[in-house]
């Protein structure tokens, strides 16, 4: 009983966790139609930092010792995450909000391939099988070439691919590395970006909104990160993981609701095809872990 009350309170913290990060990127959108990429960037990376900051010395992260060889890694994930920070939102500006969403719905799949190229983690043929259906299902929702193609779609799957990379490096990361300091350091690198490239852009003054619109999206990227650390504590995570794709959910609805877009019926097929062969393959790498212990 209490595993399965455990796998709920997970599966709402998931679908919490994606609630706060779409909304996020609701209000970066919003922010992009009034500012300028690189100053939306900056003015997000000031406050996120500052706010991550003050966490992370609460919790006495920046006394606690990290590794020399730790620290490269925690570079390198900050780069991997200010490459995919700056193409998404370049994406994310000029396109519908449940297309970005619905192209980052890949990032299972280019993860588990990565891992199995680079770092030699078991791929069957069922998993390999179910990642070339799902870029399929990607080509669906950016159709290179055909009407209806959006050059900024490209820049969406630029960023999966940071991503991607983010991701395996936080895989070799020693769990003694506090994840609060990993995220100031992120986010810290993510807005010197975005201060670097304000002085190629002219600056715009804040406005009321636009300065609550960053306010906002400042307390839904903590409030994303906070769930995503509790939601990793309760429940079984193949099961919880699932509940990621409720992200599309949210982004057709806000998209609907708030900037009166709805996807074409090609997007939603592809959509539809990238979140199965998603569930699908994270189902199957939770069976060949479980296969894998009983083994052991």
């Amino acid at each position: 009983m209490n595993s399965s009350r455990d796998n709920i309170r997970g599966a709402l913290l998931m679908m919490a966790t994606m609630a706060a990060y779409t909304l996020n990127d609701a209000c970066m959108k919003a922010i992009g139609s009034r500012l300028p990429l690189f100053e939306s960037v900056f003015l997000r990376g000031v406050l996120t930092t500052a706010a991550l900051a003050v966490m992370a010395w609460w919790m006495g992260a920046f006394r606690m010792a990290i590794p020399a060889g730790q620290w490269r890694l925690v570079g390198l994930r900050a780069f991997a995450e200010t490459a995919a920070a700056l193409f998404y939102f370049k994406a994310l500006f000029n396109m519908e909000l449940a297309n970005v969403i619905a192209i980052l719905q890949a990032l299972p799949l280019t993860v588990t391939l990565a891992a199995a190229l680079f770092m030699r983690e078991p791929l069957g043929w069922r998993r390999m099988l179910a990642i070339v259906i799902g870029f399929l299902g990607v080509l669906l929702i950016v159709r290179p070439g055909l009407e209806g193609f959006n050059a900024f779609s490209v820049y969406a799957l630029i960023s999966v691919l940071f991503v991607t990379l983010r991701d395996l490096t936080v895989r070799r990361m020693a769990p003694e590395v506090p994840s609060v300091l990993v995220a100031v350091v992120t986010t810290a690198a993510v807005g010197i970006a975005g201060l670097a490239g304000v002085f190629f852009e002219d600056w715009k003054p804040l406005d009321h909104q636009t300065a609550g619109l960053l306010g906002l999206a400042t307390v839904f990227i903590i409030a994303g990160s906070l769930l995503s650390v509790m939601m990793m504590r309760v429940g079984d995570i193949a099961f919880v993981t699932l509940f990621r794709y409720t992200s599309l959910i949210w982004a057709l609805v806000i998209g609907w609701f708030f900037f009166a877009e709805w996807p074409d019926a090609m997007t939603l097929a592809g959509s539809a095809i990238v979140v199965a062969t998603g569930i699908f393959t994270l189902w199957r790498a939770a069976r060949a872990r479980r296969a894998r212990v009983r083994e052991a």
